[in-house]
């Protein structure tokens, strides 16, 4: 079976983890380390201990635990245009598309049969509780100069090239674009950690479904047009 391999900007680790049985021990357990400590309390040191390494042996690889998140987040956002490029390649009626859209973004991530790395509910999770991490800091304008948030932009460009073609005069599509996919991962957090600010209610068998309900109301309304589709 194939297996996805996405290329990375390489300013994000000092050795590319695919390119050894190591490094690709190092993704996996790091997924599941961040989402069960959480990113405060994940260090190489435990990863290493994981993995039955050194943590010189994760050194090798990343620089800091920041850059390792911010590689585990790039992967996730072009892993999600993919799927994006995938799911509409053939679809012409752009409100389909943004449907199409929404929904990918919207839908519980599962292990993909493509990837035999990455946890795909794990790192989830890790966008939804760690991803403004990645840009809220203070080497923020360095960070992007380097285009490590290249594949979030990418994914925001895509939703917005399609919000101009749904509504050619709206006047914010980018402004949408992230709103919308920010709110996304907001409202999953509020449900299920501090449920009195949605009405999202958290339940792993029907939260997906309420939330994508909402992002179509949100992204359709902005646009003046009701008529999605369903």
């Amino acid at each position: 079976m194939a297996t996805l391999a996405f290329k990375l900007q390489e300013s994000l680790f000092l050795r590319n983890p695919d390119s050894t049985e190591l490094g690709q021990k190092i993704i996996k357990n790091s997924v599941r380390l961040i989402d069960k400590l959480g990113f405060e309390d994940f260090t190489f040191k435990k990863l290493a201990d994981e993995i039955q390494s050194t943590e010189a042996s994760v050194y090798r690889y990343f620089e800091n635990k920041h850059r390792l998140l911010l590689y585990l987040i790039d992967w996730y956002w072009t892993w999600l245009e993919y799927k994006i490029d995938y799911a509409t390649n053939n679809i012409r009626d752009p409100k389909e598309k943004l449907t199409i859209c929404l929904k990918l973004l919207t839908e519980e991530k599962n292990q993909d049969v493509y990837s035999e790395v990455m946890d795909g509910k794990a790192l989830q999770r890790i966008v939804m509780c760690e991803f403004e991490k990645t840009y809220l800091t203070k080497q923020v304008d360095n960070d992007n100069k380097d285009g490590v948030f290249m594949p979030y932009k990418t994914v925001c460009r895509r939703i917005a090239e399609i919000i101009k073609q749904v509504n050619p005069s709206f006047p914010f599509p980018s402004t949408l674009a992230s709103t919308l996919i920010l709110s996304i991962n907001h409202q999953l957090y509020y449900a299920e950690h501090l449920p009195s600010l949605t009405d999202i209610k958290f339940n792993p068998q029907k939260h997906y479904d309420s939330l994508f309900e909402f992002i179509q109301v949100l992204a359709f309304n902005a646009l003046n047009t009701q008529d999605h589709v369903e």
